[in-house]
């Protein structure tokens, strides 16, 4: 690169919950010259960013589809339940699939998981986000079962 020749800069997308504060710290760093744009994207269309060009890497949950992605897991996150503030469950540290049984489970359509079978009952309908779930949750439709970064939102 010579003087004349602006930086290149490095497009980092990133799904709701994760936080990159660490990765920006690190980057600057490591590489102040090169700038670092941060595009928040959601969890459904984080692959098709990387997939169609608008980010050169990004922080996503697994799992991907590997045949055309390269991915390096950096945590195994906690699963956690959302629940209404009155419900059973939050008088207890620990929460058994099975003990959901009885339960309305939300679904979304951009849920982050992945299920073998659901567990508990399902709703009537699958709420578009896990935003919509959340609103559902507290309004005491069902119950919603998260990473826990998207929790904390």
């Amino acid at each position: 690169m010579t003087g004349s020749e602006a930086p290149s800069s490095f497009r980092l997308a990133y799904v709701p919950g994760v936080t990159p504060t660490k990765w920006v710290r690190v980057w600057g760093e490591r590489l102040p010259d090169v700038p670092l744009t941060l595009t928040a994207v959601g969890a459904a269309e984080a692959a098709g960013a990387l997939r169609g060009g608008d980010a050169d890497a990004g922080l996503l949950r697994l799992p991907v589809d590997k045949a055309e992605l390269n991915a390096i897991p950096l945590y195994t996150e906690t699963t956690v339940v959302i629940v209404p503030k009155d419900h059973v469950v939050t008088a207890v540290d620990e929460v058994a699939l099975e003990d959901l049984a009885d339960e309305i489970v939300l679904h979304p359509l951009d849920d982050t998981l992945e299920w073998g079978s659901l567990p508990g009952r399902p709703a009537f309908e699958r709420p578009a986000t896990t935003a919509d779930a959340v609103e559902l949750v507290a309004a005491g439709i069902g119950v919603l079962i998260v990473p826990q970064s998207l929790a904390r939102l």
